[in-house]
């Protein structure tokens, strides 16, 4: 990261923060306050001070290079730590001696304007002002880096942060392999800059000559794709071996099975699972918080909620083929600067759909986003 700059920073608050109370009596409130403009018409205060306020100044404030704004701690009291989960208003947070705290979170933090759904996700880095025996405050989060987030009705909805690695996992059947799922995390990694790896779990259950076509796909492009079994042990060596040592993220729709790979790999996790329901061949929520998991043989795994809608987080329709990378090579050889690649005409990446140069349904999943379809 660059180098911050310390300095008193005016920041917005959320909207939401302080409430705004009408007052009963103008004159009386316009008398007692000479410094206060009341618009009698409308009975609103237009002079930005007090409760009415949306701003405050943050003293000795760090901002990034990305202009996010944090508040300075005092290192000598503080503890940095990870944050393992995020339960309603705690915190866990793991120290590097190994101790546990439940910590809340500073009001600062919280009031701040931010997109975010939530200040705190798992896999933050934290600063913490101790508070008791086993307790905390959360005073600053650190800049993060490998961030997987989703859009959660206008908001920015972190799954977790600072990961080396994204590990889609998928299955062959029960549920069935959702591609266009499959993409939009691609996409993601994509935009966040997390290195990808497609898991396709289950393949006992069907005929793998199925999967070459899907497999040879995304192969081509360059993202490692692993076929595996957590039922038959089939590819569960090479599955660990991408785990140890790293910090690593497992995620994918309910019940393809994330949490019982993370039982194969380290027993000592017991990690709860459930059967998929024959009648849907949907899963059930077994994992209900992203939560950064310490593993035996080194490195971190964050096992993140079953999630059966995906909607892509600070993507705009006009950078979308950018992300694809069968699409990105054609794009800048359209006739039109601002093509979208879906009406256009002529249109060097339809041109090269109609070739075979592009797989049919990789292009249908790109009009699916850019249409902003749900799954």
């Amino acid at each position: 990261m660059g180098k911050k700059k310390q300095r008193k920073v005016r920041a917005d608050l959320r909207k939401n923060r302080n409430v705004r109370t009408r007052s009963n009596d103008l004159t009386r409130d316009f008398a007692s306050d000479e410094e206060s403009v009341v618009d009698l018409a409308s009975g609103q205060s237009v002079s930005g001070k007090g409760d009415l306020t949306r701003k405050r100044t943050v003293a000795n404030a760090e901002i990034d290079e990305e202009g996010i704004i944090s508040p300075a701690v005092d290192t000598l009291v503080c503890l940095d730590g990870r944050v393992l989960r995020v339960q309603g208003l705690v915190s866990m947070v793991q120290f590097a001696d190994g101790t546990l705290r439940q910590c809340a979170t500073r009001r600062l933090l919280k009031t701040l304007s931010t997109d975010q759904r939530h200040v705190v996700a798992a896999g933050d880095r934290v600063w913490v002002r101790p508070s008791g025996a086993d307790e905390g405050i959360i005073e600053r989060v650190e800049p993060r880096t490998g961030v997987l987030s989703r859009n959660s009705r206008g908001r920015q909805h972190v799954l977790v942060t600072n990961v080396d690695q994204l590990l889609i996992v998928t299955s062959a059947a029960q549920p069935r392999l959702k591609p266009n799922l499959l993409d939009r995390y691609l996409v993601t990694a994509e935009r966040a800059r997390i290195e990808p790896i497609i898991c396709i779990n289950k393949v006992d259950l069907v005929d793998r000559g199925d999967l070459q076509p899907l497999v040879g796909v995304y192969s081509q492009l360059g993202y490692r794709v692993l076929q595996i079994s957590a039922a038959e042990g089939w590819g569960i060596p090479e599955f660990r071996s991408l785990l140890r040592g790293r910090s690593s993220v497992l995620t994918g729709q309910s019940g393809v099975g994330k949490s019982s790979l993370l039982n194969i790999i380290d027993p000592g996790l017991a990690l709860r699972v459930q059967q998929v329901s024959a009648e849907t061949e949907k899963g059930k929520h077994t994992t209900t918080t992203s939560e950064l998991i310490p593993l035996s043989m080194g490195g971190f795994v964050i096992d993140t909620p079953g999630i059966r809608q995906f909607r892509l987080w600070d993507v705009v329709p006009e950078e979308l083929a950018g992300f694809f990378r069968d699409l990105r090579p054609y794009v800048s050889h359209c006739r039109y600067p601002d093509c979208t690649h879906t009406h256009e005409e002529p249109c060097a990446v339809k041109d090269a759909v109609a070739e075979g140069a592009i797989d049919v349904r990789r292009y249908e999943s790109y009009l699916q986003i850019h249409a902003g379809d749900e799954i």
